[in-house]
């Protein structure tokens, strides 16, 4: 699914700061219009709001207690939103369909998400998308049957994704397009979703019920989007191997959210390969390609299970240590730039020539929360400007910001 990633409302470009606060207007507008003037619920209405939102908040407590217990971190619920928001449009009066858009907002308290404004915002994308969805059929009594149920479904999954990837283009217009419109295999489990909504509409028609039984395909389409083996090419950096940027970002929000809960220290390193741009420029990208994957190698081999390690971009890596203060934090980040000066790479030049790189060298910025607190962005930020100040003093050094 289409995601925001870590960002702070008021760091936002101006135009992304209005068009935030212009949809969670809208959503609160149009919520408070449906309040007012919808007509009063009949008992089968209230019955099929129960059997509905009994097996979506069963699913959503299941779903994400099992992903915590693991420890993984969830990609995006909105797969399971989608189901029974699809189904609510179907057969609930607005004014409950308004209720059951507590689904996303229990999800955004299990998962502990600190980001409040990320989360108001893609609630509101989601609030706005279900109306519209409902409007899109009938209103006061929707129209049912095949061209209705694939309108509802189109319109649910379009007008959101257009939301949220309006959000990311006016926050970063250089972002890449897999981050604005998602990824594909998200997109499929999306109509996925939608259809298994549209056949439990039909099934709670005739039995509220029936609601019950799609307890557990919810189960598995939620969990689904999480095997590793689908997210492991999403996930990762094709040359090292390491997580790309993205999702060391997912990976490392949720471990300074544990870190905040259980009042924990952690550290941040930003690595960048000093004079990178002569190795590529003398021998080959091949031959830088080779020496990033060295580096990644070695990273594993100087840090724990625990620690969140990932590709930064260009020559750049970047570390999250889990339960570390400054000075050990410090005491990491000089082995590391040892072991890279220590690194003796074999790797062919553009003649087809092996060469042995033995001249590497690294500069660290490193940051804590203890001084910077637990916004990623905080973190980033104080150890980009360390990492300069270690480039500044001569490179093949560690600085603390």
């Amino acid at each position: 699914m289409i995601e925001l990633g870590g960002w702070l409302l008021w760091r936002l470009r101006p135009a992304a700061i209005a068009y935030v606060l212009s949809v969670q207007a809208v959503a609160l507008v149009l919520v408070t219009l449906v309040v007012a003037t919808s007509r009063d619920a009949q008992p089968q209405d209230l019955l099929n709001f129960v059997m509905l939102a009994a097996t979506a908040g069963t699913v959503i407590v299941t779903t994400s207690v099992s992903i915590n217990v693991q420890r993984q971190v969830r990609r995006n619920p909105w797969t399971l939103h989608i189901a029974y928001l699809a189904t609510g449009i179907l057969v609930l009066p607005p004014n409950l369909l308004v209720l059951l858009l507590l689904g996303p907002t229990l999800h955004g308290v299990l998962d502990g998400r600190p980001d409040l404004h990320r989360w108001l915002f893609t609630t509101a994308a989601t609030t706005i998308a279900t109306l519209s969805a409902r409007f899109a059929i009938g209103w006061g009594e929707p129209v049912w049957g095949a061209a209705q149920f694939v309108l509802a479904g189109a319109v649910l999954l379009l007008v959101r994704a257009f939301l949220v990837a309006t959000c990311i283009r006016l926050r970063n217009p250089g972002a890449p397009r897999q981050h604005v419109l998602g990824e594909p295999i998200d997109v499929l489990l999306g109509i996925v979703a939608a259809s298994l909504g549209g056949l439990l509409a039909v099934a709670m028609s005739r039995e509220p019920t029936s609601a019950l039984l799609a307890g557990p395909p919810m189960v598995l389409l939620d969990l689904a989007g999480q095997l590793p083996q689908w997210r492991r090419s999403a996930q990762h950096d094709a040359k090292t191997g390491l997580a790309n940027l993205a999702h060391w970002e997912r990976l490392a929000h949720a471990e300074l959210t544990r870190a905040r809960t259980r009042s924990r220290p952690v550290s941040l390193l930003l690595l960048d390969l000093d004079h990178f741009k002569r190795v590529n420029d003398e021998l080959g990208h091949l031959a830088g390609d080779t020496v990033l994957a060295a580096v990644a190698m070695m990273l594993r081999g100087n840090l724990r299970r625990a620690d969140v390690v990932g590709r930064f971009g260009g020559e750049e890596f970047v570390v999250l240590l889990p339960d570390t203060d400054a000075d050990v934090a410090c005491t990491v980040a000089d082995r590391i730039r040892c072991s890279t000066a220590a690194l003796s790479v074999p790797a062919r030049d553009t003649g087809g020539e092996l060469r042995e790189l033995n001249d590497l060298t690294v500069s660290i910025g490193v940051a804590t929360t203890t001084r910077y607190g637990y916004e990623l962005t905080d973190l980033l930020f104080a150890a980009d400007a360390a990492l300069l100040a270690a480039k500044s003093a001569g490179r093949n050094a560690v600085t603390l910001a």
